[in-house]
This record gives structure tokens, sequence and C-alpha cells, in this order.
């Protein structure tokens, strides 16, 4: 089903995260892999299992950020579900809105390389 990168978030914004970073493809023994377990994805390395969410963790979605070169700032104009915005351009020309600099700064990165709509598995809808 296809998904509006704009309302992505939780378990659907993780896979689409996860798919940009190349962690949804079959793993090889003893390389990392994602586990999808119906609720959560969890992202196992040597056979332990911890939860996959860059769009809450900011362990996993600082270096993303980082990476990406992503911007954000707090727009006190906007209501509290797009109180946040994030961009990979200085000028925030094309930007992506959430309720946490993570969820937007995510949906801009997924959006930068995936488009405005993702495919994403029935299972996660």
């Amino acid at each position: 089903m296809k998904v509006k990168v704009t309302e992505a978030e939780g378990a659907i914004l993780d896979w689409m995260v996860a798919k940009c970073e190349g962690k949804v493809e079959q793993g090889v023994y003893g390389t990392p892999q994602l586990w999808d377990t119906g609720l959560h994805l969890y992202y196992c390395d040597a056979f332990l299992g911890s939860p996959y969410a860059p769009s809450t963790d900011w362990v996993q979605g600082g270096p993303i950020i980082e990476r990406e070169k992503i911007n954000t700032r707090f727009d006190p104009n906007w209501n509290k579900a797009h109180a946040w915005v994030a961009s990979d351009d200085i000028d925030f020309i094309e930007a992506m809105y959430g309720p946490t600099p993570l969820i937007a700064a995510m949906r801009c990165y997924v959006a930068s390389k995936l488009g405005d709509e993702v495919e994403v598995p029935d299972e996660l809808v």
C-alpha cells in the first residue's frame, strides 16, 4: 500500500527509513538485518535484537540527520502536529513537518530518497 511520507510515523516511518538505509533486505548470516515482528521492527546484530526506531531514538536518527545534513527548527506558528520543520536545504524551500524534530527529519530523509509516497508492506498499515 502507498503511504504519503507527510503522514508516516511510528513503525511505518521507521520501516521507510530502514528501506533508505538498506536494512530491509534479507540478511546474510552474521550481518545485521531487520526483522518485522508485526508490532515492532527489530534491528538484529549477532542475534541481539533492539528496537529500530530512528524516528524516536536519537542514537539511531541523530547520525542520519548529521550525515544527510538535515536542518530542523521549531515553528511556533504551526499547530502541535506540525511544529517542527526539517529540510536538507538551508532555505527550507522543500520541507517536511512533524510533531518532533526526529519525525520531521526522518520524513525529510525518506522524501529525499524515495519520493512523496512510498509502497510499504500491508502488514505495517
